[in-house]
């Protein structure tokens, strides 16, 4: 293993270099040599070192000879760095081990504190320097930055670590050589440095001779698709090795490293499937071995890669990842959600679990892990009161902390599952706020899916539907989308017919007699939405605005509907309405009670509207009707229907023909029923 010892604030290489390059490094470094000293950065880093090169080769090595007389370092030798005391961390700090080394490292929270911790050892091997380099591009990286700050450029440490990279790369481990490698990656090192060339061209020697462990193979697989892309020929040896090495021998950290390059390599592109199931296959034996950030990536790549077929992984995973829901990180717990989102997968004791991280720590959650959650319970129609409630008051607290479409993850999802939180008059206080000073940073279909998920839960978003219905807000729209598709359209009409009904200040009343079942007709104060926006019907697919009737609980009662009226002509189905709403199952009467056939348009004097609500219309696992149903209810009572509910389980528990239609006359008729 090459080793780097550091002496007296400046540098002299040798651990990784020749002693020529010990000599010229010592002479650049001088403090007196300010010509030396310009270094600029192309882009984010280049050093030049061309401008000093013959000067090294000549002047500066006769030099080191004739003033210092002694003995050059072998190749592989070490460099020594000897600092003052008052630039140390600790004035003892010498021939530290490995172990320490690391623990030390992982510490710093600064590339300059992780320099300067490098200038006070004696001693620095390869993969000691190395992985100082990578954990500069880790601090680097978790403060964000684009390129590389001028205080690390002008760092000797950081100067003379690159220099010895650049020139000692055939003597580094491979392990140094491509951590080297993907840390000035992150740095953003300029691709047609020196430094950078002579790196990937000696990892291409090392790939050549095909001894490179998976774990480096992988790393020096992601550094590719950054340098070049997933299609060079590089990745493609890569790849091809990587199959050819004893896989039923991957560590956990070894397979999470394989499926990462995939990822990053080819994303939903199908792509050496047959490799990808071989790893599935084998990954199923590991799970019990994973810890919270395996479990997480892995269940990240599956996603990204779309392993459909490998669900039997999903589903362990995803039960292995329930002991860890409080162990998640923010980040790590986004992925798992997205993983049960993605392949439709859901778990009781998994929702028991996130119930109770989200309930303790729902003020201290980042914005996009609540989003996630949200958006589990919405793909699964699971409604938490727990997760919701807990949700709403982080939501009054930090809304500022919320981007847009966060916002709109939360309230779409309260709306479709028709859940009004306890603290209802702070939480929608704060989301009007929150619309009202950001509403400019709203995309058109965020903002529409946000207000009409308010209508669902009776929040009427009056003073935002002049800006809804105006040419300006359905040209944008209709830009975003390129052409207004049904789906926004329909939810455009809901809001229009919700504003109608449900606001007596939007509209002024005039009897009328002419309209059956509606006996007002409306005049409108407010904004009208012009015809050419609105739909004809909420059943129309792919986008649906209300549930169609499931057609074996339909037969059920129709059978119960023929015994109890005695003729099907008395009750028609699915009746279209001509206000966009579909009708199950209509039975006419008139003013003496009188059952009617559904033919006669006559003497009708009020109008039954059964609504057939099978599993499919309420949240899961339980009897709470879903938002687009509720609404659809409370319509239709408001346009003159009388609402009859004949909701799946009050019908499922009869144990006979004969107790479905006394269930269905007690519906119906609970007083008494006649026939024409």
């Amino acid at each position: 293993m090459a080793l780097i010892t550091l002496p007296r604030s400046h540098f002299y290489s040798s651990g990784l270099q020749t002693c020529r390059i010990l000599a010229c490094l010592r002479k650049y470094l001088s403090p007196y040599n300010k010509k030396g000293r310009k270094i600029t950065c192309h882009r984010c880093f280049s050093l030049q070192l061309e401008q000093f090169r013959d000067y090294f080769h000549h002047a500066c090595y006769r030099k080191y000879h004739s003033e210092k007389g002694s003995k050059l370092h072998p190749v592989g030798g070490s460099v020594l760095f000897q600092t003052a005391a008052w630039d140390r961390f600790e004035q003892n700090n010498s021939h530290v081990d490995d172990h320490r080394f690391y623990k030390d490292l992982n510490t710093f929270t600064s590339s300059e504190q992780v320099l300067k911790f490098v200038s006070t050892l004696e001693t620095l091997s390869d993969t000691m320097a190395a992985a100082a380099l990578y954990r500069v591009s880790e601090v680097e990286r978790e403060e964000g930055d684009q390129k590389i700050p001028k205080t690390v450029l002008e760092s000797e440490v950081f100067r003379a670590l690159c220099f010895q990279f650049e020139y000692e790369s055939t003597n580094l481990s491979d392990t140094s050589l491509v951590t080297a490698l993907q840390a000035l990656m992150e740095l953003h090192v300029e691709p047609q440095s020196n430094l950078l060339v002579n790196l990937v061209t000696e990892c291409q020697n090392r790939l050549q001779q095909g001894h490179l462990t998976i774990h480096n193979l992988c790393i020096l697989g992601k550094c590719m698709i950054e340098l070049q892309n997933s299609n060079c020929a590089m990745l493609k040896e890569i790849i091809l090795q990587l199959q050819g090495k004893k896989l039923q021998e991957c560590t956990p950290e070894e397979m999470v490293a394989i499926y990462t390059l995939l990822q990053a390599a080819f994303g939903e592109t199908v792509q050496h499937q047959d490799f990808l199931d071989q790893l599935n296959n084998l990954c199923i034996s590991l799970v019990y071995k994973f810890s919270p950030k395996i479990t997480s990536q892995i269940l990240n790549a599956l996603v990204v890669l779309n392993q459909t077929r490998a669900f039997p992984l999903v589903v362990k995973l995803c039960i292995h990842s329930i002991r860890f829901v409080s162990h998640f990180t923010s980040e790590e717990l986004g992925k798992v959600l997205e993983g049960f989102i993605h392949f439709g997968y859901t778990d009781k004791f998994f929702t028991q679990a996130l119930e109770q991280r989200v309930s303790t720590c729902s003020l201290t959650m980042h914005p996009e892990s609540i989003s996630k959650v949200m958006q589990y319970c919405n793909k699964k129609l699971i409604l938490s009161k727990p997760i919701f409630d807990a949700v709403a008051e982080s939501f009054v607290y930090q809304a500022e902390t919320f981007s847009p479409v966060q916002v709109s993850h939360l309230i779409v999802t309260f709306g479709k599952l028709n859940y009004v939180p306890p603290n209802a008059a702070f939480f929608f206080r704060k989301l009007e706020n929150t619309i009202r000073t950001r509403f400019k940073y709203f995309p058109p279909q965020t903002l529409l899916n946000l207000l009409h998920s308010c209508t669902l839960i009776g929040r009427h978003p009056v003073n935002y539907v002049a800006k809804l219905f105006s040419p300006y807000f359905l040209q944008k729209l209709q830009a975003q989308e390129l052409d207004l598709n049904r789906s926004s359209l329909a939810q455009l009409t809901q809001i229009y017919l919700t504003v109608v009904l449900e606001c007596p200040f939007y509209k002024k009343r005039y009897k009328c007699s002419n309209i059956l079942p509606m006996r007002t007709f409306f005049t409108l104060e407010g904004p009208k939405l012009l015809p050419q926006y609105q739909v004809k019907s909420f059943l129309i697919p792919p986008y649906l605005l209300e549930s169609p009737v499931d057609l074996q609980f339909y037969k059920t009662v129709t059978v119960g509907l023929i015994d109890l009226l005695k003729a099907k002509i008395y009750f028609a189905s699915k009746v279209s309405t001509p206000y966009c709403y579909t009708v199950d199952i209509e039975i006419k009467v008139d003013e003496e009670g009188f059952v009617l056939p559904f033919t006669s348009d006559e003497d009708v004097y009020k109008r039954l509207a059964l609504c057939l609500d099978d599993q499919k219309r309420f949240c899961l696992n339980s009897h709470h009707l879903l938002g687009k149903e509720a609404i659809k209810q409370r319509h239709l009572q408001l346009l003159g229907y009388e609402v009859i509910q004949i909701p799946y389980h009050e019908v499922e528990i009869l144990q006979s023909r004969r107790e479905l239609v006394k269930y269905l006359k007690k519906k119906l008729f609970p007083h008494s029923y006649r026939f024409h």
